[in-house]
């Protein structure tokens, strides 16, 4: 496509910028429509249909480039990681977050994973309910520092379920007898995924809540 544009710095007296016809606006339009009535020949003004002609024209030009922006929007929005067509895919699956909340799996269990800064002596993680009631509890002695995975059937020793809801991972990790700080994140499953009407970002909808795709650590 060719670019025409105007290389003549001034117009009836005012600077112009120069820039492709096609980025014209509407009061670029008139300036020139003004220039054009006041320079024309008086005995040989300018037929009411050409004017109409222009300003027709004017339109089509203004309507073609605003649907051209539009659909590169739309196919920017689509190509974007975390849109729709994507994160559809998602559906079914689990997603470890940083949280130290919890929801049940597919399985009706809680697992997760404890990020350990150093080795521990001794690491006990907790889980608590909404009443800040402990419904269950155990302790893993002798850690290496890294990732450390952890898991919960929600049941108790007579193979009874006691936790149906969501509950909040507590850990408590000590090295020497000095407290460490471990960072928790836990896996939730993706029921289904929203994008605001808006264009927003794709919201991946789980049990925590509604998360973005990039909050993701990893997909199982």
């Amino acid at each position: 496509m060719t670019t025409i544009t105007d290389t003549s710095s001034t117009l009836a007296g005012v600077p112009t910028a120069t820039k492709p016809v096609g980025s014209m606006d509407q009061n670029d339009f008139l300036r020139l429509m003004t220039t054009q009535l006041t320079t024309q020949d008086p005995f040989n003004p300018m037929d009411n249909t050409q004017m109409v002609a222009q300003m027709a024209q004017f339109s089509q030009v203004a309507g073609i480039a605003e649907m051209n922006a539009s659909l590169k929007a739309l196919v920017q929005n689509m190509a974007a990681p975390g849109r729709l067509t994507d994160a559809a895919s998602w559906i079914g699956r689990s997603v470890l977050v940083a949280s130290d909340a919890t929801t049940p799996g597919k399985d009706g269990g809680y697992a997760g994973e404890i990020a350990l800064p150093k080795g521990a002596d001794n690491v006990t993680i907790s889980y608590v309910d909404a009443t800040g009631a402990m419904v269950h509890s155990e302790t893993l002695a002798g850690q290496k520092a890294g990732t450390l995975p952890f898991a919960w059937d929600g049941k108790n020793a007579a193979g009874e379920t006691v936790a149906t809801g969501p509950l909040k991972v507590v850990v408590n990790a000590s090295v020497n007898g000095e407290a460490a700080t471990p960072v928790i994140a836990t896996w939730a499953t993706v029921t289904g995924i929203q994008s605001p009407a808006s264009g927003g970002a794709t919201q991946l909808l789980t049990g925590l809540g509604a998360m973005a795709p990039e909050d993701a650590i990893r997909l199982a």
